[in-house]
């Protein structure tokens, strides 16, 4: 097994090529959700994951719809300046998904209203809206891998 990150129609291609380089890094595995608001053979997403890519197991979908039924008995996190619970607040399972939205939007409510008891939110001061989203998803997985002790991590 391994732990997901799940990118609902992101926008920036830097931000998906650095969390794909992330995932190269750590064995976590990359679902991306069209649309995707860039394409991509883009240069911007191809230089920010760098020579990356061949160690990046991924996924594309078509809605997160698909995610979830693909994955279904899957437990599934997702990241909102509107959640009332922190990240850390959790106890993380090999497997889990962490699912994080457009980087302009966030998530679609009808996700974040399906899953109340799930959704997590980084600690800020109230001086910005939100965090990167690259900065977020690698935030969050190393607080999971942390806590499984790193698997199959140096």
């Amino acid at each position: 097994m391994a732990l997901h990150i799940v990118l609902v129609e992101p926008e920036i291609p830097a931000n998906t090529g650095n969390i794909a380089r992330t995932c190269a890094a750590t064995g976590i595995h990359l679902h991306l959700v069209r649309p995707l608001g860039f394409r991509t053979d883009d240069a911007t997403l191809k230089r920010a994951g760098l020579d990356y890519w061949y160690a990046v197991h991924i996924e594309y979908h078509d809605s997160f719809a698909e995610v979830e039924e693909m994955y279904k008995g899957s437990r599934f996190f997702f990241a909102t300046t509107k959640a009332d619970q922190r990240y850390s607040d959790f106890q993380y399972q090999d497997g889990d998904f962490f699912v994080f939205g457009k980087e302009t939007k966030g998530l679609a409510p009808e996700i974040l209203q399906a899953h109340p008891d799930s959704l997590i939110r980084m600690p800020m001061t109230d001086k910005v809206r939100s965090l990167n989203l690259s900065n977020s998803a690698a935030i969050i997985v190393y607080e999971a891998l942390r806590q499984l002790d790193f698997p199959g991590m140096e």
